[in-house]
């Protein structure tokens, strides 16, 4: 049931990864590379919540809850990966990274509330840790995929305002693998019905119509968990400091520890080439976690607060490494610390939510548990970033890394306000 979720990681990791590369090569300024990103987070914050509330109140007895999601999702998404590489204006990119992010999305929560649907709490930590196996797996080939078809002969450079072959090539794979990966999960997953189909019948016919949809997504807001409320600081400094790193890395590395700049030159693009390599690694070691947490998620309980307060806490200090390297594959230690912190970022969220929620409305809470990661993501494309940046660390773009660091750490810390026995424990 998260075969899929190999796919959407696909997707995530070029985008992640080479969507500001992209941006680059189409002559983009460092600085406006975040405001560039900032459609998909927008989108969005207005789409989850209601593919969430939506799924929540779809039921049909051959396509299921939320697999009409997940194919939809994968059908734009894919057409997205495939266009991408082939704009020819910041705009279309823009437009594309837009689609593709949105699009993502709307298979990406779907799926959470499918392991919470079919699994019982005392399983939800190994299930979740599970998907962040998959994700793994995903974000390390995906990231190496252009790295992979230089290898194989495939062009790394390209005119002016040209994105590289060696890039299309690896979007292209990408659009491929998630299709594919998201219809195994359709094809091979049994959903199980709602406990009582004739009430939920009913309340679906009681709430139906735009505005009640628009009145129930309102009311879960405002009537959110405490535990919710208190995830969603810990998720803002969070993915407020993996923005940071999918907007900067590129332009960081390859200038800081590379010293390229020019978008048309040969070590420009290994250099790129070589950043997609690295963030490959903490997928990787992200998977590696996530192997370890399965296993000891399975066999005892595990106090998912201090797990996640610690992991944040070493991938802070991955990102601050990044300042002081004096060689390139020292890069491997820092992106190694920081895939710690993406392997619990994406697993343990997720089990304490599910554990404090109505399992009646989780597709519903999981979609606006999303805005705790759109918002930041909003904020730092809006000036966020180029704002603090340059505020506490001055203005060299490898100045990006110690602000996300110091986001990192500060999630972490953020996990002290989490109280709610239920949610620590499983």
């Amino acid at each position: 049931m998260s075969f899929g979720f190999l796919g959407i990681q696909f997707g995530f990791a070029l985008q992640g990864g080479f969507m500001s590369r992209i941006f680059q090569t189409l002559g983009a300024d460092k600085d406006t590379i975040p405001f560039l990103w900032i459609a998909a987070p927008l989108t969005g914050l207005l789409v989850q919540p209601i593919v969430g509330y939506l799924s929540d109140r779809t039921w049909h007895h051959k396509f299921g809850r939320r697999k009409p999601f997940f194919f939809f999702g994968a059908l734009f998404s894919t057409i997205a990966l495939f266009l991408a590489p082939y704009s020819s204006a910041l705009w279309m990119a823009a437009g594309a990274l837009w689609i593709l992010d949105a699009s993502i999305n709307i298979s990406m929560e779907p799926f959470r509330a499918l392991v919470a649907d079919k699994l019982p709490d005392s399983q939800r930590s190994y299930g979740f840790v599970v998907q962040t196996l998959i994700i793994g797996i995903g974000t390390w080939v995906a990231s190496n995929l252009p790295w992979l078809m230089t290898q194989l002969g495939v062009p790394n450079t390209a005119p002016e305002g040209v994105v590289p072959d060696s890039v299309k090539y690896a979007f292209g794979i990408g659009a491929v693998v998630l299709f594919t990966s998201i219809l195994y999960t359709i094809l091979t997953t049994e959903e199980y019905p709602p406990e009582d189909l004739e009430a939920f019948q009913k309340e679906k016919e009681a709430n139906k119509g735009f505005f009640n949809g628009v009145k129930e997504i309102f009311k879960n807001i405002t009537g959110m968990p405490p535990v919710m409320k208190k995830l969603g600081v810990v998720q803002f400094f969070s993915w407020f400091a993996f923005f940071t790193m999918w907007s900067f890395a590129t332009p960081a590395i390859t200038e800081h520890v590379f010293g390229a700049t020019d978008t048309t030159s040969e070590a420009y693009n290994n250099a790129a080439d070589s950043v997609g390599n690295y963030l490959g690694t903490y997928g990787l070691v992200s998977m590696f976690y996530a192997l370890i947490l399965a296993f000891v998620a399975s066999r005892i309980r595990i106090n998912r607060r201090l797990l996640h307060l610690g992991s944040l806490i070493l991938g802070g200090f991955g990102f601050i490494l990044i300042y002081f390297i004096s060689e390139p594959w020292m890069l491997h230690i820092s992106f190694s610390l920081v895939g710690i912190a993406w392997a619990s970022i994406l697993s343990m969220p997720y089990a304490m939510l599910s554990s404090s929620v109505n399992p009646k409305k989780m597709g519903v809470y999981m979609g606006i548990f999303n805005m705790f990661i759109v918002i930041p993501q909003i904020v730092a494309s809006l000036g966020g970033v180029n704002f603090l940046y340059k505020l506490l660390f001055g203005e060299a773009v490898i100045n990006t890394m110690l602000l996300a660091g110091t986001m990192l750490i500060l999630a972490g810390l953020s996990n002290l306000l989490i109280t709610d026995k239920k949610a620590i424990h499983d």
